[in-house]
């Protein structure tokens, strides 16, 4: 079988990265800025605006992101701002990214600050600013049909900076956390090069790091920090290539696993839904009987190589295992679409594959509610309304979707 073609975006990052910058770096790489914000704008909030400045830096031309938005004095948690990227019905790889990149800084904050996630309280990060700037790269990404992230080594500052918390070391104790794992190296320069959006970015995007990957460059572009500096041109550079066509191997993947015999149905229930909110491709449990007789069941997690250790110590975390092993597998996705239908006025989404069509469970779930029908009936009326128009509801997510690809 050969491999499909692959686009790759890799991000290099000399001078550092923030949200701005991977977002302008996308933008000056060809992501056409009105679908790229037409995306955005499905998030439901106001008060925002976004345009992009073509500027220089180090004599280089870069795109300059500015987004003016009207702050309040709320400070937004974790499950807030989890509840708008749901709530704005993104294409489901923008969702999934943006979900992946605020799960990825919300499990740091919570270690940095001794806190439960759910208690964990968005400052910088979550300003309607930084808000735009992640959900803009997500979708960005998609416009420009990214399949993989990459990474060069990442550039930090030195010296203080000043946060919500008051003075931190340069780089900030999130920055260095999140690129726990990744090179890095530090710049004699007293400016934060690489904030927690950047960093967050990167570590839950990135399958790789390091130099260029191999692939057939089609376009790069930069994306331009604030401040000019007189050391180093202060922006991200963007490269964009395709790689595969010829190769027999899928796509890599890893299978974590874990026994566990003293959950409840509940716990488990619990940990296959934050292993799927952390980015997992799929999660499921096994009946399985243990020494002695016992029965106990095996949780099984599809991931990412890029998110298997943040998503082993998810399963660690939800079930109380002691160990969790992972094996190296392959896996070739089937091509699909997710098209939209309408039940009774209101929107459910499907996804069609070769020779068949399956229904947006939590679609069908909330229009079975506001309907006050059956689910299953919910689900037979959206079959049949794409049967009856084959294909001619809106397209809201292209080809290569992970979702249960297996």
């Amino acid at each position: 079988m050969a491999e499909p073609l692959r686009t790759i975006a890799w991000f290099h990052c000399f001078s550092g990265i923030a949200g701005d910058m991977a977002l302008g770096a996308l933008v000056d790489a060809g992501a056409d800025l009105d679908a790229v914000l037409e995306i955005v704008r499905r998030l439901p909030v106001s008060g925002w605006s976004v345009h992009a400045e073509p500027t220089l830096r180090g004599g280089i031309a870069a795109t300059h992101m500015v987004v003016d938005a009207h702050e309040t004095t709320v400070i937004r948690t974790y499950a807030h701002i989890t509840g708008l990227i749901e709530e704005a019905r993104l294409p489901d790889r923008v969702r999934e990214r943006a979900a992946a990149i605020f799960f990825a800084i919300a499990t740091v904050e919570a270690r940095l600050h001794r806190r439960s996630i759910e208690q964990v309280h968005f400052h910088e990060v979550g300003s309607l600013d930084a808000i735009v700037d992640v959900v803009g790269v997500a979708a960005a990404l998609e416009v420009l049909g990214v399949d993989e992230v990459a990474s060069s080594p990442v550039a930090t500052g030195t010296g203080m900076i000043r946060a919500a918390h008051g003075l931190l070391p340069n780089p900030a104790p999130a920055v260095v956390e999140l690129l726990a794992g990744a090179p890095t190296h530090g710049v004699d320069l007293p400016v934060e090069l690489t904030t927690p959006t950047g960093a967050g970015i990167l570590a839950a995007l990135c399958r790789t790091w390091g130099p260029m990957p191999a692939m057939t460059i089609t376009r790069s572009g930069f994306g331009a920090g604030t401040r000019d500096l007189d050391a180093l041109p202060n922006m991200t550079q963007v490269v964009l290539g395709t790689a595969g066509g010829t190769a027999t191997t899928g796509q890599p993947v890893v299978l974590l696993e874990a026994n566990v015999d003293d959950a409840t149905g509940e716990t488990l229930a619990h940990a296959l839904a934050m292993l799927l909110e952390a980015g997992a491709h799929d999660a499921w449990v096994t009946p399985i009987v243990m020494k002695k007789g016992r029965p106990a069941h095996t949780v099984h997690v599809l991931a990412d190589p890029a998110l298997a250790g943040q998503l082993a110590g998810v399963l660690r975390d939800e079930t109380g295992t002691l160990g969790v092993r992972g094996t190296s597998l392959e896996r070739w996705p089937s091509p699909r679409t997710f098209e939209e239908v309408e039940v009774h006025g209101l929107p459910v989404r499907v996804k069609v594959g070769a020779g068949r069509v399956k229904v947006e469970h939590d679609d069908a779930a909330l229009a079975a509610r506001r309907i006050g029908l059956p689910l299953r009936e919910v689900v037979s009326l959206a079959e049949e309304a794409w049967r009856r128009g084959r294909g001619a509801g809106t397209v809201v997510e292209l080809p290569t979707t992970p979702d249960d690809a297996g």
